[in-house]
């Protein structure tokens, strides 16, 4: 199979979606492989780099595009990209469509087949593909916030872990899960007293057994949410409900309720954010400021730290990129279910419930999955 990786075009991003290391084991499967030149500079790797490793290089997108079969990104296609997708493109990225209409009806219009990582799924139902950027957002988004309380930044002023005399700060985690729990481990390491809130008393309790009883794990009710984030420092909005827009958990009158200074990062701006305020920002002009709040709201957390993300996310991605090269799109969707529900957009319909509920006012036609693929030629 012919297979092509843009340079990515989202602000701020520079993470690639194949790694030379990648390369060279799809170039020896017997692939041909497409990237286009200085699409590897973020995780400093230049054109000669994956010469060596076997791929071609493309001049520019549409090369690209044109040579490509299956196309392997990192972040969402921008309008440029979509325009030059074609019924025989197999697209393979992060989609995150049921924040993004103007995308997904451009998705439909392509006829191409559009698989989404952060929806391909394991046996045990979790996120294979969505997991290693989750830790390394969960991790990073304290660290990227931590720098927001500094006074000199617009910030309260304050040490997470106080100092002699001083009580420490409150961090408060909403959402248990992958980016929830990374994040956790990177508070208590700086010192801060964790609340994690989560509406599963399951994940609650291996939350308690996780951390020894050093994170305060309550249920995610009104009025916990409300006093919690009324004394936090720092709030860290981690929700996830996988392929669906993520609800607005901290409304803005919660926010009025913290002290001038203190900072939200919403984690899961890319599906649309669970802050009412929110609004998608970028690694150069990461915040803004309302009511007082700092709000850290960057779409591509990881992209700040393209090297060990791309080499992370490659060796997650990899085995289902050589599925698809190997068996084609149509024979590895049939054959591998948890793949199959990565599958968002197919031949102009929408192939996940979700997503076409969330987006029911694009009026565009759903197809399960499944007979989706069955219907491929």
């Amino acid at each position: 199979m012919k297979i092509a990786c843009p340079k990515e075009s989202k602000a701020q991003e520079h993470r690639v979606g194949l790694t030379p290391e990648s390369v060279k084991v799809l170039v020896d499967d017997g692939h041909e492989v497409w990237i286009q030149s200085n699409a590897g500079l973020g995780i400093g790797q230049g054109d000669e780099r994956y010469r060596q490793a076997g791929a071609e290089i493309a001049a520019d997108l549409d090369e690209v595009f044109a040579r490509g079969e299956l196309i392997i990104k990192v972040k969402e296609p921008n309008a440029e990209e979509r325009s030059k997708l074609a019924p025989g493109h197999t697209l393979f990225t992060y989609l995150h469509l049921a924040s993004d209409p103007d995308q997904t009806k451009d998705l439909a219009d392509s006829e191409a087949i559009c698989i989404a990582y952060e929806t391909v799924t394991d046996k045990d139902q979790r996120l294979p593909l969505l997991t290693p950027m989750s830790v390394i957002a969960g991790r990073l988004s304290v660290q990227e916030a931590v720098i927001h309380l500094e006074k000199h930044h617009g910030g309260l002023g304050v040490l997470l872990s106080g100092a002699p005399g001083v009580e420490s700060e409150s961090v408060v985690i909403i959402g248990g899960g992958v980016v929830g729990s990374n994040a956790a481990r990177i508070a208590l390491g700086l010192g801060a007293r964790v609340t994690i809130l989560d509406r599963s008393r399951s994940r609650l309790e291996e939350l308690n057994e996780a951390f020894s009883g050093a994170v305060n794990c309550l249920y995610s009710d009104q009025e916990n949410l409300a006093t919690a984030i009324r004394d936090a420092a720092l709030v860290i909005g981690a929700v996830l409900i996988p392929g669906s827009r993520a609800n607005y958990v901290i409304s803005s009158d919660m926010v009025k309720t913290m002290r001038p200074g203190s900072v939200i990062a919403d984690v899961a701006i890319d599906q649309g954010g669970c802050c009412e305020n929110s609004r998608p920002t970028t690694h150069d002009q990461p915040t803004f400021v309302k009511d007082g709040v700092i709000h850290y709201c960057v779409a591509n957390i990881p992209g700040a730290v393209p090297v060990t993300a791309s080499q992370s996310l490659n060796s997650a991605t990899l085995p289902y990129i050589r599925d698809l090269a190997g068996k084609g799109t149509k024979r590895a969707l049939t054959e591998d279910a948890h793949l199959l529900n990565g599958l968002n957009v197919c031949r102009g319909h929408l192939t996940r419930a979700e997503i076409a509920e969330d987006l029911k006012s694009l009026s565009l036609p759903y197809r399960p999955a499944a007979e989706a693929v069955a219907a491929l030629n």
